[in-house]
Formats: C-alpha cells, sequence, structure tokens
C-alpha cells in the first residue's frame, strides 16, 4: 500500500508545465520521486520555472521549448526527451487555450485557434509520445480538460471553450481505447472554474457583466457550488498524481471531476 502513488523511476513530461496548474503537477511528481521535464513555447518561462521549481523541491528539472500545435516541435521533443531520459513514462497534458465571445460575433479563426490549442495538440502529444510508449509497453497519460466539457455555461462566451473540452473528452476515451492493448492507461480530470492568472480577466468580465465586484462574483459562485468555495489549482494535483501513480493502474478512459461538486448538481 506504500508504493501505491510513489513515482520512484518513472520519468514525467508536463506539456504546459511553466506556470499554474502543470507546474504544481511537476513539482508534485518530483516530490512523489519522480525526474520530470516540462515542455511549452516559451524558453524564458520555462527557464523561471526550473529555477522555482528547483528552489521548492531541491531536485533537477529538464525544459524543451515546443508549440504543441506544431506536428514538428512535438515529434522533435518527443524525440530528445526519450532519447534524454531513456523512456517517458508519463505524459500530462495541460496546456490549452480559452477565447471567449458570444456565439454570434465569435471570430472563426479564434474558434480554430481554441480548438487547435485544446484538441490538436494533445493528439499531436499523444501521436508522437505514445509510438515510444507502446515500444515501451507502459505509459500513463493524464490530458487536463474541464466541466466545461460536460456541462454548458449558463452565460455566453463559451461556444469555443466547451466544445473543445467535450472534443478532448471524447479524444481521452478514443485513445485510451487504441493504446490500452499496449499497457497504456489514458483518463483526464475535469476541475471546476480556478483562480488562476489565465483567469483573472474573465473574472473581471463576467463581475462587469454581473454588475458587482470581482470578490463578490466568486462568492457568488462558490455559494452554488456543495463544498461552497471556488477551487486553486491545488485541488487538482492529487488527481494528477492518481492518475500518473500505481493506484491507477486498472483506470483508464476516465474522466475525473475535482469540481467542489458542480457535475453533481449540474
Amino acid at each position: 500500500m506504500a508504493n501505491l502513488f510513489d513515482l520512484t523511476g518513472k520519468n514525467a513530461m508536463i506539456i504546459g508545465g511553466a506556470g499554474g496548474l502543470g507546474q504544481l503537477i511537476a513539482k508534485a511528481y518530483a516530490e512523489a520521486g519522480a525526474k520530470v521535464a516540462i515542455a511549452s513555447r516559451n524558453e524564458e518561462k520555462l527557464k523561471a520555472a526550473c529555477e522555482e521549481l528547483k528552489a521548492a523541491t531541491g531536485k533537477e528539472f529538464k525544459y524543451y521549448v515546443c508549440d504543441a500545435t506544431v506536428e514538428a516541435d512535438v515529434e522533435a521533443c518527443a524525440k530528445k526527451s526519450n532519447e534524454d531520459f531513456g523512456h517517458i513514462d508519463i505524459l500530462v497534458n495541460s496546456q490549452g487555450i480559452n477565447k471567449k465571445y458570444p456565439l454570434v460575433d465569435f471570430p472563426l479563426d479564434e474558434f480554430e485557434l481554441t480548438l487547435k490549442g485544446d484538441v490538436t495538440s494533445v493528439m499531436l502529444t499523444c501521436k508522437h509520445f505514445g509510438k515510444y510508449m507502446m515500444k515501451n509497453k507502459y505509459g500513463k497519460i493524464i490530458n487536463v480538460t474541464s466541466v466545461r466539457g460536460k456541462i454548458a455555461t449558463k452565460g455566453p462566451g463559451n461556444a469555443a471553450y466547451c466544445a473543445s473540452k467535450g472534443a478532448l473528452d471524447m479524444l481521452t476515451k478514443q485513445v485510451a481505447s487504441e493504446l490500452g492493448p499496449y499497457g497504456i492507461t489514458v483518463n483526464a480530470f475535469g476541475p471546476n472554474i480556478m483562480k488562476t492568472p489565465m483567469m483573472t480577466k474573465v473574472f473581471e468580465m463576467r463581475a462587469k457583466e454581473a454588475g458587482v465586484t470581482v470578490e463578490k462574483y466568486l462568492e457568488d459562485q462558490a455559494a452554488g457550488l456543495p463544498l461552497r468555495r471556488m477551487s486553486d489549482p491545488e485541488d487538482c494535483v492529487g488527481t494528477a498524481l492518481f492518475l500518473a501513480a500505481p493506484a491507477s493502474d486498472f483506470v483508464t478512459g476516465n474522466i475525473i471531476y475535482p469540481d467542489g461538486g458542480l457535475t453533481a448538481i449540474g
């Protein structure tokens, strides 16, 4: 039982690991014993994240500059990281885009950009890292989706995001079906709206629409949840660790919702 959440001997790649939830997951995996690499488009942010992670854990982290929407980048990242580490056992897709417009005003290029960032990028990482996992007969793939893949919002703005996360949920299930025979589990977890830097502008926009302060808006949102509080990124780390660890070896094709109970009542 003591080894159910032990990642000693495992190598993990966190796409979108230079900040936010991805960086928290990288920290948790390292503390659980894994060797961890992070990847994103911005090298300066990657360097800063590695320094912060080392300061927090005392461990070394590698980084790879990679635009997950560009297949050549993903293919090169998968090849180089597997060469550097010998094998990548755990892949986390925490990258994503969230463009918001009312449906009737939604620019097509922004809609397509959201699908590319939230769905195509995950297909590409699963494709190229999955090839190596298939050879190794082992792997854990964890995708970060959202409650918005399951339930829509009452107000306008989320046509692209809901569509992309719904697609990601089904992509997760299909990849789980295809890669399962090779000893690879593929799951996702879907947080509720979280207090992250990426969501600050969204909170401000929603509060303005409601004619209230941001603080009041967040209080009202929390009051509608069974657990009566908003989610922090830290609330998702345990789920991410579970899905990467031996504890979840017989779990695949599932979406887990660390959402404060929203999907139970939504």
